[in-house]
Protein backbone atom coordinates (compact mmCIF):
# COMPACT_ATOMS: atom_id res chain seq x y z
CA UNK A 1 0.00 0.00 0.00
CA UNK A 2 1.66 3.61 -0.63
CA UNK A 3 0.19 6.73 0.43
CA UNK A 4 -0.76 9.65 -2.29
CA UNK A 5 2.24 10.62 -2.75
CA UNK A 6 4.39 7.64 -3.12
CA UNK A 7 2.07 6.17 -5.73
CA UNK A 8 2.37 10.00 -7.52
CA UNK A 9 6.20 8.78 -7.87
CA UNK A 10 5.78 6.10 -9.17
CA UNK A 11 3.07 6.93 -11.37
CA UNK A 12 3.08 10.46 -12.01
CA UNK A 13 0.97 10.65 -15.21
CA UNK A 14 -1.84 8.74 -13.90
CA UNK A 15 -1.37 10.16 -10.66
CA UNK A 16 -2.11 13.64 -12.04
CA UNK A 17 -4.93 12.68 -14.24
CA UNK A 18 -6.95 11.20 -11.41
CA UNK A 19 -6.25 13.73 -9.30
CA UNK A 20 -7.63 16.66 -12.15
CA UNK A 21 -10.82 14.10 -12.01
CA UNK A 22 -11.13 13.76 -8.31
CA UNK A 23 -10.86 17.90 -7.55
CA UNK A 24 -13.01 19.10 -10.69
CA UNK A 25 -14.53 22.20 -7.95
CA UNK A 26 -11.70 23.13 -5.50
CA UNK A 27 -8.14 23.03 -5.03
CA UNK A 28 -7.92 20.53 -2.46
CA UNK A 29 -11.12 18.87 -1.64
CA UNK A 30 -13.23 16.52 -4.31
CA UNK A 31 -16.07 14.54 -4.54
CA UNK A 32 -16.21 10.02 -5.40
CA UNK A 33 -18.03 7.72 -4.38
CA UNK A 34 -16.38 4.92 -2.20
CA UNK A 35 -17.43 1.50 -2.11
CA UNK A 36 -16.62 -0.10 0.94
CA UNK A 37 -17.76 -4.02 2.28
CA UNK A 38 -20.41 -4.54 4.54
CA UNK A 39 -20.13 -6.83 7.86
CA UNK A 40 -22.12 -9.42 5.85
CA UNK A 41 -19.94 -9.14 2.88
CA UNK A 42 -21.88 -7.60 0.25
CA UNK A 43 -20.71 -4.40 -1.34
CA UNK A 44 -21.91 -0.88 0.10
CA UNK A 45 -21.48 2.56 -2.15
CA UNK A 46 -21.55 5.78 -1.03
CA UNK A 47 -20.71 9.34 -2.27
CA UNK A 48 -17.97 10.78 -0.32
CA UNK A 49 -16.27 14.52 0.06
CA UNK A 50 -12.19 13.97 -0.09
CA UNK A 51 -9.09 16.12 0.70
CA UNK A 52 -5.58 16.24 -0.69
CA UNK A 53 -3.44 17.36 2.25
CA UNK A 54 0.53 17.30 1.93
CA UNK A 55 0.97 14.37 -0.42
CA UNK A 56 -1.71 12.04 0.96
CA UNK A 57 -5.45 11.44 0.75
CA UNK A 58 -7.78 11.79 3.22
CA UNK A 59 -11.73 10.94 4.00
CA UNK A 60 -13.56 12.14 6.98
CA UNK A 61 -16.81 10.49 8.31
CA UNK A 62 -19.59 10.76 10.63
CA UNK A 63 -18.97 8.05 13.27
CA UNK A 64 -22.55 6.60 12.52
CA UNK A 65 -21.93 6.22 8.86
CA UNK A 66 -22.55 2.91 8.30
CA UNK A 67 -19.08 3.71 5.65
CA UNK A 68 -17.55 4.44 8.68
CA UNK A 69 -18.54 1.10 10.18
CA UNK A 70 -17.20 -0.94 7.59
CA UNK A 71 -13.84 0.81 7.31
CA UNK A 72 -13.14 0.26 10.85
CA UNK A 73 -13.83 -3.27 10.93
CA UNK A 74 -12.37 -3.63 7.50
CA UNK A 75 -10.42 -1.39 5.58
CA UNK A 76 -10.44 -2.04 1.88
CA UNK A 77 -12.29 0.22 -0.49
CA UNK A 78 -12.66 1.30 -4.02
CA UNK A 79 -12.81 4.81 -4.72
CA UNK A 80 -14.74 6.16 -8.72
CA UNK A 81 -14.28 9.35 -9.34
CA UNK A 82 -17.10 11.40 -10.55
CA UNK A 83 -18.00 11.84 -14.08
CA UNK A 84 -16.44 14.84 -15.23
CA UNK A 85 -19.99 17.15 -16.41
CA UNK A 86 -18.28 17.32 -19.68
CA UNK A 87 -16.80 13.95 -20.76
CA UNK A 88 -16.09 13.60 -24.42
CA UNK A 89 -13.68 11.16 -23.98
CA UNK A 90 -15.52 9.24 -21.41
CA UNK A 91 -12.91 9.60 -18.88
CA UNK A 92 -12.84 7.96 -15.59
CA UNK A 93 -10.43 7.55 -12.72
CA UNK A 94 -10.41 4.33 -10.14
CA UNK A 95 -8.06 3.14 -6.99
CA UNK A 96 -8.63 0.56 -4.20
CA UNK A 97 -6.76 0.05 -1.58
CA UNK A 98 -6.66 -0.03 2.71
CA UNK A 99 -8.00 3.01 4.73
CA UNK A 100 -6.38 3.51 7.91
CA UNK A 101 -7.87 5.46 10.62
CA UNK A 102 -5.53 8.33 11.82
CA UNK A 103 -6.40 9.47 15.36
CA UNK A 104 -4.02 12.23 15.53
CA UNK A 105 -5.04 15.33 16.61
CA UNK A 106 -2.10 17.66 15.25
CA UNK A 107 -2.54 16.05 11.92
CA UNK A 108 -6.63 16.43 11.86
CA UNK A 109 -6.21 19.96 12.55
CA UNK A 110 -3.53 20.83 10.10
CA UNK A 111 -5.72 18.79 7.29
CA UNK A 112 -8.64 20.84 8.13
CA UNK A 113 -6.60 24.48 8.40
CA UNK A 114 -5.02 23.83 5.06
CA UNK A 115 -8.11 22.77 2.91
CA UNK A 116 -10.97 24.93 5.04
CA UNK A 117 -13.53 22.35 5.55
CA UNK A 118 -15.93 22.45 7.15
CA UNK A 119 -15.44 18.91 9.63
CA UNK A 120 -17.58 18.28 12.59
CA UNK A 121 -15.43 17.20 15.68
CA UNK A 122 -16.95 13.88 15.97
CA UNK A 123 -16.12 12.73 12.43
CA UNK A 124 -13.44 10.22 11.44
CA UNK A 125 -10.23 10.39 9.79
CA UNK A 126 -9.02 7.75 7.42
CA UNK A 127 -5.90 7.79 4.77
CA UNK A 128 -7.00 6.22 1.81
CA UNK A 129 -4.05 3.90 0.88
CA UNK A 130 -3.61 3.38 -2.91
CA UNK A 131 -2.72 -0.84 -4.32
CA UNK A 132 -4.41 -0.13 -7.37
CA UNK A 133 -5.10 2.81 -9.91
CA UNK A 134 -6.88 2.66 -13.00
CA UNK A 135 -7.33 5.28 -15.59
CA UNK A 136 -9.30 4.83 -18.40
CA UNK A 137 -10.44 6.93 -20.98
CA UNK A 138 -12.55 5.58 -24.36
CA UNK A 139 -10.90 5.49 -27.59
CA UNK A 140 -12.87 5.98 -31.12
CA UNK A 141 -15.69 6.89 -29.24
CA UNK A 142 -19.22 6.94 -30.70
CA UNK A 143 -17.93 4.92 -33.81
CA UNK A 144 -18.18 0.92 -34.59
CA UNK A 145 -14.23 0.30 -33.07
CA UNK A 146 -15.41 2.11 -29.50
CA UNK A 147 -12.97 0.30 -26.81
CA UNK A 148 -11.50 1.15 -23.65
CA UNK A 149 -8.11 2.19 -23.51
CA UNK A 150 -6.78 1.81 -19.68
CA UNK A 151 -3.23 3.28 -18.30
CA UNK A 152 -2.79 0.70 -14.79
CA UNK A 153 -0.71 1.09 -12.04
CA UNK A 154 0.74 -0.95 -10.62
CA UNK A 155 1.70 -2.54 -14.55
CA UNK A 156 -0.24 -5.64 -14.73
CA UNK A 157 2.25 -8.66 -15.25
CA UNK A 158 1.64 -10.57 -18.25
Amino acid sequence: MKSWSEFSLEAPEIADLGKQMLLQTRANVGFAFLATIRKDGAPRLHPISLVFSSGHLFVFIPPDSPKCDDLKRDGRYALQAFPPAVNEQGREFYICGVAVCISDLSTRQAIIAETTTNVEEQEVLFELLVDKAMYTILADRGTPNEHPWHRIWPAPVH
